[in-house]
């Protein structure tokens, strides 16, 4: 499955989910995350953000596709998808 995830946590927390999420996704600009990811890496990562957030402080949304959508960049790109080998 193809996902997108967008959060806004406190800023003490931030680098962390930063950091745990370049670990499973391509870092897409600030607090946005996309990829493939198996079943069993889906679930890994909804565990691992719970235990990095605060869920009375933090947000984290997650969009699960069915294949990876078609993607428009208006602007900059900060960190475009084709330079991942």
């Amino acid at each position: 499955m193809y996902v997108i995830i967008v959060y806004d946590v406190s800023v003490e927390r931030v680098n962390k989910v930063k950091k745990f999420l370049r670990q499973h996704l391509h870092w897409v600009q600030n607090s946005v995350f996309e990829g493939e990811v198996t079943r069993a890496e889906f679930e890994r990562i909804k565990a691992g953000l719970g235990d990095l957030i605060d869920e009375d402080e933090d947000s984290v949304v997650i969009y699960k596709l069915r294949s990876m959508p078609q993607r428009e960049t208006m602007g900059v790109e900060k960190n475009p998808i084709e330079d991942i080998i």
